[in-house]
């Protein structure tokens, strides 16, 4: 049998049956440090399709480095089909700074699929495409919710995909959401060259949350395995499936002041059913936010300090309640139990 040829990548060739970490050269900062985008490849020894994972667009959105890390480190990967792309920070400069932005105040997941004479984001976001996307036949995109928010684990994907929609399922997070393609977004660039990508959201930006971390390790080794890249073993299938939720709202603050939470996010709620109270510092008026439909809670605001009009909870609408209670119910209980998860089993 012929060896599998090499994986290139900029000026690098990894053989089959190695890993390497390569950087990518993207910028020059103004004291002449060198900024690089790093590339971990698992290029295995058969054939099989190549998969990148991705953290850090945003850079205060660290759980997708620890997610990716995890990952990183999982036996099964010793005996890979296949090519592995894992980049946990793709956005160096916001991760140094603990900012979702670059330096130039750009959003780097509203200007793909960028240029190579354009802003520093714009070059940033064409090396990703053509360094990575472009070499992929999927992509998996690690997110959080921005600082002072948090998101319960969730797969978005864009409407009327079905194949997207089963991909999802085989993920197996408790949330699935529809989600447009917004304008210079890394998922809509990828669907301009033919490449889907499954976007993952959970936690807060710059913290860690232990139980979205084991979501998302999950998730990745199961799309893997799914791909035919990895075995079953050590990959237990999801106790039920993700809630699909084929709308959702955000509800705001009808005042400001202080506001006292009563739901978390992931619980399911009713119509009518009290969410939080708000009431001004001095205790003289109070107004309340209600459930104007049964869901669950996708996402809600973490400060006890809002101002009117924020967004304090994403509500996201589910087909039947009962199948919900019983659903999300299975996979908390597996995402916090079973020991796949964990790492030597120890976190």
């Amino acid at each position: 049998m012929m060896p599998r040829a090499d994986f290139c990548i900029e000026d690098c060739r990894i053989a089959a049956g190695s890993r390497q970490t390569v950087d990518l050269t993207v910028s020059v900062l103004s004291d002449h440090t060198p900024v690089t985008m790093s590339v971990h490849v698992l290029h295995g020894r058969r054939a099989g399709p190549t998969l990148f994972v991705s953290g850090g667009i945003h850079g205060d959105e660290v759980i997708g480095v620890e997610i990716i890390r995890r990952v990183l480190n999982m036996p099964g990967l010793a005996k890979l089909k296949g090519t592995l792309l894992a980049v946990p920070i793709v956005n160096t400069f916001g991760f140094i700074n603990h900012s979702r932005y670059l330096p130039d105040r750009r959003d780097l997941n509203r200007v793909f699929p960028g240029s190579s004479g354009g802003s520093l984001a714009s070059r940033l976001a064409q090396r990703f495409m053509s360094e990575i996307v472009e070499k992929s036949d999927l992509g998996i995109d690690l997110h959080s919710a921005a600082i002072h928010r948090t998101n319960y684990p969730q797969v978005r994907i864009s409407p009327d995909d079905t194949k997207m929609e089963s991909l999802a399922q085989v993920f197996g997070a408790p949330i699935v959401m529809r989600s447009v393609l917004r304008d210079g977004s890394l998922r809509q660039a990828a669907k301009g060259t033919g490449k889907d990508i499954l976007l993952f959201e959970a936690g807060e930006g710059l913290r860690f949350d232990e139980f979205s971390v084991r979501a998302g390790v999950a998730g990745i080794l199961r799309v893997m395995h799914h791909m035919g890249m990895i075995s079953a073993k050590g990959v237990s299938k999801p106790k039920a499936a993700a809630q699909f939720c084929a709308s959702s709202n955000w509800l705001r603050a009808p005042m400001g002041g202080l506001i006292r939470s009563y739901k978390a996010d992931g619980e399911l709620v009713r119509t009518g059913e009290l969410l939080a109270t708000i009431s001004d510092p001095f205790g003289e008026v109070e107004k309340h936010i209600e459930a104007p439909f049964s869901g669950i809670i996708a996402g809600r605001a973490v400060m006890p300090n809002v101002n009117e009009g924020d967004a304090v909870f994403h509500l996201g609408r589910v087909s039947s309640m009962v199948q919900a209670e019983d659903a999300v119910e299975d996979l908390n209980t597996q995402l916090t139990d079973d020991p796949m998860f964990y790492e030597d089993e120890i976190i």
